[in-house]
């Protein structure tokens, strides 16, 4: 298994929904894989003439045991809840190799939650997000016993195909995705209520939900490509007596720091019981 090279493996996507798909999208959008060498599984008839329509890769609904022993790569992408029973279902086929790489999305599914169904197999955790879908995500990878260096190399060429790729040891997964996980739900209702104060004060709601979109953009790439620490960057837009410090202060009134912080909190208790 070479990890620049994925031409010829066989990828396997349990689960093409919304993450399932825009992993697909992507690996075909960076020319990763042959489209023919992609099978897809869904729960619905419905799901399975979607993903034919739309990214044109093989799809059943379930996978087939006899497809088990030919998939190089396992990308497991349903649910926390069906985690469990895909991996045993995968056991059960009697078909499954020890060196097939399993990647499960899942949140809260621990890396030992895994091991304990497939023992024997390289088992990598993952937490993309949602701006996967346009190629803008981000992802933390964090593998298993079994897990050898090219088979991160594979998860970071898979999802480096959707954007930013990280590894972390397993400890953080769960802050992991209660920071960037859910983190755009976040950000969403930020620049939902930072438009709700525009229109209050007059500007037409498209105009309005324009504005808040690209100052977030700006703001965050202009933080990315500096280096510099946020409180720097907020101190160059606050300007003595002006109108950002008096904003700040009635945010700060309304403890928008330490809410925020105590939603991440909150989000990683919730994340470790999810498996």
């Amino acid at each position: 298994m070479v990890a620049d090279d994925m031409k010829n493996l066989k990828i396997g996507v349990i689960g093409a929904g919304i993450m399932g798909r825009a992993l697909i999208n992507g690996m075909l959008a960076a020319d990763l894989l042959d489209r023919r060498n992609i099978h897809a599984s869904v729960h619905t008839v419905k799901s399975k003439e979607a993903v034919i329509a739309t990214l044109g890769v093989d799809t059943t609904c379930g996978y087939p045991a006899d497809k088990v022993a030919e998939t190089d790569v396992f990308l497991i992408c349903t649910k926390p809840y069906r985690v469990v029973e895909v991996l045993e279902d995968l056991k059960a086929s009697g078909r499954l190799r020890d060196d097939a790489p399993v990647i499960s999305i899942a949140a809260g599914t621990t890396v030992a939650t895994m091991e304990d169904i497939l023992p024997r197999s390289p088992v990598i955790r993952a937490m993309p997000n949602t701006p996967s879908r346009i190629g803008a995500g981000v992802t933390v990878i964090s593998p298993g016993r079994h897990t050898k260096p090219e088979h991160m190399a594979l998860a970071q060429r898979i999802f480096s195909s959707v954007g930013l790729c990280l590894e972390l040891d397993e400890t953080h997964l769960n802050a992991v995705t209660a920071v960037s996980g859910a983190g755009p739900a976040y950000i969403f209702l930020i620049i939902e209520s930072l438009a709700d104060g525009a229109v209050r004060v007059g500007l037409p709601r498209d105009t309005a939900f324009q504005l808040v979109a690209q100052t977030v953009l700006g703001a965050a790439r202009m933080m990315l490509d500096s280096g510099k620490h946020p409180a720097m960057l907020k101190d160059e837009v606050t300007t003595p007596s002006g109108c950002t410090i008096g904003a700040l202060l009635t945010m700060e009134d309304g403890k928008i720091r330490s809410t925020l912080a105590r939603a991440v909190e909150e989000a990683t208790d919730i994340a470790g019981k999810l498996g």
